[in-house]
């Protein structure tokens, strides 16, 4: 068969933390074939963490991503308090589980807005973005960053939460989850988004476990895996709560997962709230012994996994990290094949892959070598058919 033209979707910004190049071949509208491509860009984080001390490479790591800057150092710190047998206090326990959560609230809604985007409800993506900020200022108030919080010190966390903080994420909460209720029903309710997403972009259970896909992809494919029930850490095994999964795999049961999982959330850093113990945040760590330790976290995106080994120095020997991007983008190719070009964007947002400059794609005459579309225009062409569907749907 003669691929003469394709779609090329990367390679991607070299701040990324996972840069990769998709070739989608096409055939009219239809997209017949996918190649994927990773491994533009290495940022050297694992070496360079070898030249950093324990105490440095939560800083180092929390870099990897902006959005999973609490989950890349909470991982790095349970990979050596494993090595090294470190009890880490009540409090901080619960101060770990609550700045993980409100990260995922934060990175889910962030995912709904630029959903919205790819789909031409941009009510959506401004409502969506507007209803992360008090988060990020709360954020902003209880760690002083937004992002990159510094929070995470192998034997517990830096800061204290003091009560009128957490007052402030209660009310902040309770404003995210009536926003989150009324999209959740919005999007229940809108025949067009159900037109747009439903049975586009399916991943199979199968498909899902043969791939490796972890996080709400998995999730959204029938497979009830999450670190914080499979292997609990912090407060998790603590306090109540459900790993929420659907069936069909398609891109409205991840859009789906995502939503539940906000409420989920919020439901999380309350009980955390409620029942945070007094005492200390932190526990003295003057030495890593020799060995090994492995740390696993659920990110936004899915487990994240961190291997740390130790020669009895102030330094890791060796430092290993898979992200869940890494895992979930390959699932691409078993989703896309089959779909029309329109939903190509949409497809690829759905894996919530961790990288930006989406727009650097575009569709190419292989044997002429001009570019017949570029990125901005296939998202417009995501938007067109949000509104011929729309007008048929109105019309019959």
């Amino acid at each position: 068969m003669v691929k003469e033209k394709f779609i090329p979707l990367g390679p991607y910004h070299p701040l990324l933390e996972e840069p990769e190049f998709f070739k989608l071949y096409v055939e009219e509208e239809t997209i017949i074939d996918a190649e994927l491509r990773i491994g533009y860009n290495h940022r050297g984080i694992e070496k360079m963490g070898e030249s950093k001390t324990f105490d440095q490479v939560p800083f180092l790591v929390e870099r990897i991503c902006g959005i999973c800057s609490t989950s890349h150092p909470l991982a790095f710190v349970l990979a050596v308090e494993d090595l090294a047998q470190i009890q880490v206090p009540e409090r901080a326990q619960y101060i770990r589980t609550i700045m993980a959560e409100m990260e995922r609230i934060h990175s889910h809604l962030l995912w709904v807005g630029l959903a919205g985007h790819f789909l031409g409800y941009n009510t959506v993506f401004m409502w969506a973005w507007k209803a992360r900020e008090p988060l990020l200022d709360t954020c902003e108030l209880m760690t002083g960053n937004r992002n990159h919080y510094a929070m995470m010190k192998i034997g517990g966390v830096r800061r204290d939460f003091q009560p009128q903080k957490l007052e402030t994420l209660k009310e902040v909460l309770s404003e995210i989850e009536k926003f989150t209720t009324m999209i959740t029903h919005a999007v229940i309710d809108d025949p067009v988004f159900h037109a747009r997403t439903k049975g586009v972009g399916v991943l199979t259970k199968q498909d899902a476990i043969e791939m490796g896909v972890v996080g709400p992809v998995a999730r959204a494919s029938g497979l009830a895996i999450d670190v914080r029930k499979n292997q609990p850490y912090a407060a998790y095994d603590r306090i109540t709560w459900n790993v929420i999964t659907q069936e069909s795999g398609c891109v409205f049961a991840k859009a789906a997962v995502r939503l539940l999982e906000i409420i989920e959330s919020i439901k999380i850093i309350r009980q955390c709230i409620k029942n945070i113990p007094k005492g200390e945040i932190e526990i003295e760590v003057r030495e890593i012994p020799a060995g090994e330790g492995i740390g696993l976290a659920e990110a936004p995106r899915g487990e994240v996994f961190h291997y740390v080994r130790s020669n009895g120095s102030n330094y890791p020997e060796r430092l290993k990290i898979r992200a869940p991007s890494y895992m979930n983008i390959a699932s691409f190719k078993r989703t896309v094949i089959g779909e029309k070009i329109a939903d190509a964007a949409l497809i690829t947002a759905a894996v919530d892959p961790c990288y930006c400059c989406t727009e650097r794609m575009g569709v190419i005459n292989k044997q002429t070598n001009q570019v017949m579309l570029d990125g901005s225009e296939l998202v417009r062409l995501s938007q067109l058919k949000t509104e011929e569907v729309r007008k048929k749907l109105k019309c019959t």
